[in-house]
């Protein structure tokens, strides 16, 4: 039973979201939480950059077809689904959640939990590393522009400001960060657990920010309890719908058992920790918590899924 239960990680953003919702930042506190999520943000991004292997992206060049099938999961077929989705269905939820389920299929394939669920399952984990890597290293770029595209056929936008910021505060520090990373590489290997745990104290950081922006601006009265289940069905009907596609893509490229593995776990997660951060980079604070909410809710329901998928083909 344990595996249907959320992780610590999410009981920690349920309690974060909750905090928000009693005591949320709000005048000079809502500035100074600001400045030390943006520089949270801003470091994250920077070791990001230390801690990725060049020798990953050397092996995404040279296994290009798996990862081309990945890459094109993630940053093709999410986007298209999301985008019929909304279409077909435009009453179902209300925009402001639209716009955030058309920015979780922007998002980059998760690193650390595509890589365990790969490595359960009996796949092909170094693969699952390459395509993570490239994943995220592309989607620093790709995810602004993807969404923005989606937001644009809804009526919505991304503002201009936003992808400069991505810029200055994502793609910039990731760069200066890997150029570090000959001298910086050994002490970012020795400290992976403290690192760790810096990431998902970003992630809280910024998800405080950004539901005390929501609050205020009256989130929990616009999302009632049915819409949210509504939002959970949207939620777990895009996760089947990447499973379904992953598997028979897999099938019909003639992958191998171990790569066919890797692609489902890599292809069809999204990434909790670049999304909140990048979310609330984009999009003005008064919009991330209806933003983010998705993404949380499909990071929940991808992590008792895939969890259950990796341990029965891990025991085959």
């Amino acid at each position: 039973m344990s595996r249907f239960l959320p992780d610590p990680f999410i009981l920690a953003l349920l309690a974060t979201v909750a905090l928000a919702t009693v005591l949320p930042a709000d005048g000079a506190a809502a500035v100074w939480v600001g400045h030390v999520a943006t520089t949270a943000v801003v470091v994250l991004f920077f070791l990001h950059g230390v801690r990725l292997p060049r020798e990953n992206l050397v092996a995404a060049l040279l296994h290009w077809r798996l990862h081309l099938l990945i890459l094109a999961t993630t940053f093709a077929f999410f986007p298209l689904v999301g985008a019929a989705m909304s279409t077909a269905f435009p009453s179902l939820l209300p925009a402001s959640l639209w716009a955030g389920v058309l920015f979780l299929c922007a998002l980059p394939s998760t690193v650390q939990t595509s890589i365990a669920y790969t490595s359960i399952a009996k796949g092909n984990v170094a693969a699952s590393v390459a395509s993570a890597a490239a994943s995220n290293l592309l989607g620093i770029v790709l995810t602004p522009l993807l969404a923005g595209l989606l937001l644009h056929t809804q009526g919505g936008e991304v503002p201009l400001s936003g992808i400069w910021k991505v810029v200055l505060q994502l793609l910039l520090p990731f760069v200066v960060g890997h150029a570090l990373r000959p001298w910086l590489a050994k002490w970012a290997a020795e400290q992976r657990k403290l690192l760790t745990y810096s990431d998902r104290l970003t992630v809280l950081l910024s998800v405080y920010s950004a539901f005390s922006a929501g609050v205020i601006g009256g989130i929990w009265s616009q999302v009632p309890m049915t819409t949210l289940l509504i939002l959970a069905l949207v939620c777990a009907v895009l996760l089947a719908a990447a499973l379904l596609f992953t598997i028979y893509t897999a099938r019909a490229a003639g992958l191998s058992t171990e790569d066919a593995r890797a692609m489902l776990h890599a292809g069809a997660l999204k990434s909790l920790v670049s999304g909140v951060p990048m979310a609330r980079v984009l999009f003005p604070s008064a919009q991330i918590g209806a933003i983010i909410l998705p993404v949380m809710i499909y990071h929940q329901l991808q992590l008792m899924v895939c969890a259950t998928i990796a341990r029965r083909q891990g025991s085959k």
